[in-house]
């Protein structure tokens, strides 16, 4: 069965670090570039990291804080955050891009996306 499965979210305070990670299983994980996405109450889906062929890429609001790696031999997907700040509230999906490549631009939603699992719920407040 094609599926990821996020772990690892919960409540934290303001300057508070998380690790999330992702399980994927049925399909060969270390040919695919892979993404992590969020989705906070009311809004768009947005692209928050991807990594492949060696590369990692991070949008503006958290580069410098957040992580991402990955272990092909475990087929798995890490997103180590810090200092986490309120407007980080948001449901992290793990997400498997249609055209993965170092100049996409993620423009489409969850249309840019073939697989994703059901999210872990991050919620930064003090």
């Amino acid at each position: 069965q094609v599926q990821l499965v996020e772990s690892g979210g919960g409540l934290v305070q303001p300057g508070g670090t998380l690790r999330l990670s992702c399980a994927a299983s049925g399909f060969t994980f270390s040919s695919y570039g892979m993404a992590w996405v969020r989705q906070a109450p009311g809004k768009g889906v947005e692209w928050v990291s991807d990594i492949g062929a060696g590369a990692t890429r991070y949008s503006d609001s958290v580069k410098g804080r957040f992580t991402i790696s990955r272990d092909n031999a475990k087929s798995a997907l890490y997103l180590q955050m810090n200092s986490l700040k309120p407007e980080d509230t948001a449901m992290y999906y793990c997400a498997r891009p249609k055209q993965y490549s170092i100049h996409e631009t993620y423009s489409n939603g969850w249309a840019d996306y073939s697989l994703w699992g059901q999210g872990t719920q991050v919620t930064v407040s003090s």
